[in-house]
């Protein structure tokens, strides 16, 4: 089979497309033929292997595991044994690790089943980033949305940001995404109720506030975004600016956690953990239309390294897909 390794940190250039061994599942495994993946920006802290914190678990010198992608949308190829929830012939979309390849070897725990009108590629671009908006609008120890709550998306063209302008809709708010112009159009078609171009309005300096304010941009600080949050307000950051290149974001997450015990309102940063619950619930939100899925760009398995630098470089609106088979 077909799959993108990487056995040295560096560039998108370092990304090389090999032919493997077709995996084989155990008996408590099974093996999906992969028709399409996205990328997220785990894909290239991996490959550069910055902030080199990420190097203490992916490995000091040169990475331990030399596959590369989680998103995946496909088809069930085999199963072991002992697998009862899936047979060959289901479609099925989620999260496994090495997912730029033609097959994956996976115990299913990650997997849950496309929906029937839902294209590959639509599938594929939904899991992490739309998990991570789920989770941190959703969830009571985070964002815990309310309908009829003002939401503001910093951020709100990207991967997760198009997602969390859908999902916050859904659960009942009105909501204000702020992007770049040229993402202006995209975001209000999704249904946010108020736009902000960031390159002509500072939202922190409006006078407006808002009950949960989801930043995804982090482009401006702490105290700047506090100052348009309510006394009781939430504030929940995904994104967060590089601090040098050994912790990176790392220490710029730690500080809404560490202002959070001495402020009223209430400051999160977090990580989001893959659940099947939430893909369920999500597949169902993308089978009845509630998200769909922005995709600004399709690359092939062969171009991996050009999809990336492209997410890398900040252009992308919506999500990046890899077509595979």
């Amino acid at each position: 089979m077909k799959a993108i390794v990487f056995e040295k940190y560096g560039p998108p250039d370092v990304l090389e497309l090999r032919e493997l061994d077709k995996p084989v599942p155990k008996d408590n495994e099974v093996v999906v033929r992969v028709h399409a993946s996205s990328v997220n920006a785990q894909e290239w802290h991996f490959v550069t292997g910055k902030p080199y914190l990420v190097r203490l678990s992916a490995g000091l010198r040169a990475p331990k595991d030399t596959s590369l992608g989680a998103d995946l949308a496909g088809v069930i190829e085999s199963v072991g044994s002992q697998i009862t929830e899936f047979k060959p012939g289901d479609e099925v979309f989620g999260v496994r690790w090495g997912a730029f390849a033609e097959f994956v070897r996976s115990t299913g725990k990650g997997l849950v089943p496309k929906p029937a009108k839902v294209t590959f590629e639509q599938a594929a671009a939904v899991p992490v980033a739309a998990i991570t908006a789920l989770q941190g609008l959703r969830d009571k120890d985070k964002g815990d949305l309310q309908p009829g709550q003002k939401v503001l998306v910093n951020g709100a063209g990207g991967g997760v940001g198009h997602f969390a302008v859908q999902i916050a809709k859904a659960l009942g708010a009105e909501v204000t995404g702020v992007t770049k112009t040229a993402s202006v159009d995209l975001v209000r078609s999704l249904g946010a109720d108020h736009v902000i171009d960031y390159t002509k309005e500072d939202f922190t300096k409006s006078g407006k506030r808002y009950d949960l304010i989801f930043d995804l941009g982090a482009t401006h600080l702490l105290r700047e975004l506090r100052r348009v949050l309510e006394p009781n307000g939430t504030f929940v950051q995904v994104g967060a600016v590089s601090m040098g290149n050994f912790l990176g974001p790392v220490s710029s997450m730690l500080k809404p956690k560490l202002m959070g015990r001495f402020v009223s309102q209430k400051l999160v940063s977090f990580l989001a953990q893959i659940n099947k619950n939430d893909l369920r619930f999500l597949g169902e939100l993308l089978g009845t239309g509630k998200i769909k899925p922005v995709i600004d760009k399709t690359y092939p398995l062969s171009q991996t390294a050009e999809a990336v630098r492209y997410v890398l470089d900040g252009h992308a609106r919506g999500k990046v897909v890899i077509e595979i088979i």
